[in-house]
């Protein structure tokens, strides 16, 4: 028991590691190509509020229930019925993070407003912030039935991979800020679609 736990905490740590070292990448090649302006400060904003949406949806209420419940479904049931339950939660979540998501996109000069008051009286740096948040708020609905992958994982011993889906985020901003942002009308628009095909992948 203590060596697979020492297993798994060494495997977690790595994974980890991997991740926030590839974050520090991704903080360099984004202050290089892009460095301070309204653009960086639109980006900002246009990925804090899925992000912020995810606490919510993923990691709030609904994980701290989810995965113990799942625990007792799987310890007392047999395999038929707590799939039948993962399935029926998974088909409530994705349907309410479908709305939400159409919601976000919808209202997004509402959501930068709430989040970015200031940024109104700057036209250009608030329309690009909308636009961008438009490519981004996705993101929410892909990271949160994820977050929810992995709690199904981790219920069943499983670490590695759910430690390792940061590490994509990372290689897909990386990457579209070397080789998408080129062919964008504004370059750091690439850093928006990184985080749209970061939550995909």
């Amino acid at each position: 028991m203590n060596v697979q736990l020492l297993k798994s905490t060494t495997l977690v740590s790595l994974m980890t590691l991997v991740s926030r070292v590839l974050g520090f990448v991704r903080d360099m090649v984004t202050a290089y190509l892009f460095g301070p302006g309204i653009g960086v400060d639109a980006f900002v904003v246009a990925s804090k509020i899925p992000n912020f949406m995810r606490r919510l949806f993923a990691e709030g209420a609904f994980s701290q229930a989810f995965v113990p419940i799942l625990s007792e479904y799987r310890h007392q049931t047999d395999m038929a019925t707590t799939r039948l339950f993962i399935d029926r939660v998974t088909g409530a979540l994705s349907t309410v993070l479908f709305f939400v998501t159409a919601l976000g996109v919808l209202a997004a000069p509402m959501w930068v407003m709430i989040f970015a008051p200031g940024f109104s009286d700057d036209v250009q740096k608030y329309t690009l912030t909308v636009e961008m948040l438009r490519i981004t708020f996705p993101y929410l609905l892909f990271i949160s039935l994820t977050a929810m992958a992995g709690g199904i994982l981790n219920a069943y011993g499983q670490f590695a991979v759910p430690a390792f889906t940061p590490v994509f985020l990372n290689l897909s901003l990386i990457g579209s800020a070397l080789w998408l942002a080129p062919y964008c009308a504004e370059p750091i628009e690439a850093l928006a679609w990184g985080t749209f095909i970061g939550g995909l992948v």
